[in-house]
C-alpha cells in the first residue's frame, strides 16, 4: 500500500470529517479511498459514452433567471428522443429542482446534461447513468389486410 500526504484548507478538513462520521466511517484512509474509487468509477463510465444506457439528470436552478426556463424547456425538446419523463419541484419562491430521467445514447445523454448544467442560473445538477444493451424485436398483429408489424427496443442494463 502507498502512503501519500495531502494538503487540505481547515474548513474542507472539517467538512470532509463531518461526512465521513455522518457515514460511519472509522478513519479518513477508507473515506479518501471510496472518494477515489467513486470517482474513478463515474470517468470511466463517461469515457464508455460509446454506448446507450439510461439516466437520471437532477438540476436546482433559478426560474428568475432571464428566459431560463425558456431555455432549459427548449433543450428538453431539441432531444426529445432521450427525454422519459421529467419531474418540476418548485424549492421556494425562486428555486425548481428539475429531475429528467433520460435513455439512449450515452455520449448524447452527456451532451445534453452538459449543456443543461451549462446554463447561467443553473446551480447546481448531475447526472447519473447507467449502461446497458438496446435490444429491439419486432413482431405483427393481426391478420390479413389488417396485420401490421412494429418494433419495440428494450433496454437491458449490463452488469
Amino acid at each position: 500500500m502507498t502512503r501519500v500526504t495531502v494538503s487540505i484548507e481547515d474548513d474542507l478538513m472539517e467538512a470532509f470529517d463531518a461526512f465521513l462520521d455522518s457515514r460511519g466511517y472509522t478513519n479518513r484512509s477508507e473515506g479518501f479511498r471510496d472518494l477515489i474509487r467513486e470517482k474513478l468509477q463515474n470517468t470511466k463510465r463517461d469515457e464508455d459514452a460509446d454506448g446507450v444506457g439510461i439516466a437520471v439528470l437532477n438540476y436546482v436552478y433559478d426560474h428568475e433567471e432571464r428566459m431560463l426556463a425558456s431555455r432549459l424547456m427548449s433543450t428538453q425538446h431539441e432531444h426529445h428522443n432521450l427525454t422519459v419523463s421529467t419531474v418540476h419541484f418548485h424549492i421556494d419562491h425562486d428555486t425548481c429542482l428539475e429531475s429528467v430521467t433520460l435513455r439512449g445514447s450515452l455520449s448524447e445523454i452527456r451532451a445534453f446534461a452538459d449543456k443543461v448544467l451549462a446554463q447561467p442560473g443553473v446551480r447546481h445538477g448531475q447526472l447519473y447513468s447507467v449502461p446497458g444493451e438496446l435490444h429491439v424485436e419486432t413482431h405483427k398483429h393481426g391478420e390479413g389486410d389488417e396485420a401490421h408489424a412494429h418494433k419495440h427496443e428494450h433496454l437491458k442494463i449490463t452488469t
